[in-house]
């Protein structure tokens, strides 16, 4: 699924933005840029639109029937795991659906769980300028099942929030994308935003946790890409706490997303230090601030070179070691004797 010629400079600025550690930042070199004010004319047409119920209908009905039509040509190369997991969850009120951004044209591989596996209709939350794109593209984002998100305060907490309430209540399913930005062919974790899962925390719905593995083939596309399919797997069911805050919901459930995705990444991508799992290097800082900075621990990229790695490990057991010693209260002398029942050197 290759769209809009050329992805080198695409595959350069994710090249960089990992380099740079700026892993939710926009890659795409030729998504429009608009101020304030065009957002607002973009947003007021869409609705507008919308509301023209017979010519919206027909445009309707067309980008529809053009999404059936790639559903038929890409439905073998998509399977679907771990769809089980859904079966006794109630949809009645709707869902939020996650999973990982690599495509324009991923949503259909969410579509085929939604549509063909749960039955229910497909709402996909887009960033508003692409609201913008020129043809085709453009003509399936401004007709289809779709809520665009603004960075709007106003808009988040109105128009918005509102939509989502309104398609959530009549039993669908919205997929939101947690990585933000879209990175072509992109096959790692990236970090999550909370958005996703604060919404579900504050509309009361469940989020289905979904990743989606590219897989290669032999098969040329074109000069840069071979061909891929597609491999969802459906991870679990996230659902928020009504007893507690959505800002605390929305970092339980991440939390738990994040666990869910060490799941299901091939195991040879990690290097394991003793109290988590770090992925590749493009993740580190994720996974430390979600995880050691909790307990003031900072890691440097140098600190899990292989020549350090192990130098490391040790540190960082001692780090916790000294961690759990001082939230007991003990004293020097109860300090020596719990570090020489560890069998560890204190000099």
């Amino acid at each position: 699924m290759i769209i809009g010629g050329s992805k080198k400079d695409v595959i350069k600025n994710i090249e960089q933005n990992v380099l740079d550690n700026e892993l939710n930042k926009k890659v795409e070199v030729n998504d429009a840029i608009l101020s304030d004010e065009e957002i607002t004319k973009l947003l007021d047409t869409f609705y507008k639109n919308k509301g023209k119920k017979i010519r919206y209908g027909i445009k309707h009905a067309i980008a529809n029937m053009t999404v059936s039509k790639y559903m038929k040509m890409l439905d073998k190369d998509i399977e679907v795991k771990g769809a089980e997991k859904l079966k006794n969850v109630d949809l009645s009120k709707g869902a939020i659906i996650t999973s990982n951004h690599f495509n324009p044209l991923d949503t259909f591989i969410i579509r085929k769980l939604v549509e063909k596996v749960l039955k229910k209709d497909l709402y996909i939350v887009i960033q508003d300028t692409n609201l913008a794109m020129p043809g085709s593209l453009g003509f399936l984002m401004n007709y289809l099942n779709v809520i665009p998100v603004s960075k709007s305060p106003t808009y988040l907490a109105g128009t918005f929030k509102e939509n989502l309430r309104k398609i959530l209540n009549a039993g669908n399913i919205v997929l939101i994308y947690p990585e933000e930005e879209m990175w072509f062919n992109y096959r790692k974790i990236r970090p999550l935003k909370r958005g996703a899962y604060q919404y579900a925390a504050i509309l009361n719905v469940p989020v289905i946790s979904c990743f989606t593995k590219i897989i290669d083939t032999d098969i040329v596309d074109n000069e840069e890409f071979n061909k891929t399919t597609y491999e969802l797997n459906v991870l679990g069911v996230l659902y928020p706490d009504k007893d507690i805050s959505p800002r605390v919901n929305s970092i339980n459930m991440l939390n738990e997303e994040y666990l869910n995705l060490q799941s299901i990444i091939n195991r040879d991508n990690f290097i394991f230090i003793n109290h988590i799992a770090l992925l590749d290097e493009q993740n580190l800082e994720m996974v430390i601030t979600d995880k050691y900075k909790l307990e003031n621990i900072n890691l440097e990229m140098t600190d899990l070179e292989p020549d350090n790695l192990e130098s490391t490990i040790k540190d960082v057991d001692l780090l916790f070691n000294y961690l759990n010693i001082k939230k007991a209260n003990l004293e020097l002398e109860d300090i020596t004797n719990y570090l020489n029942l560890l069998n560890m050197d204190i000099n």
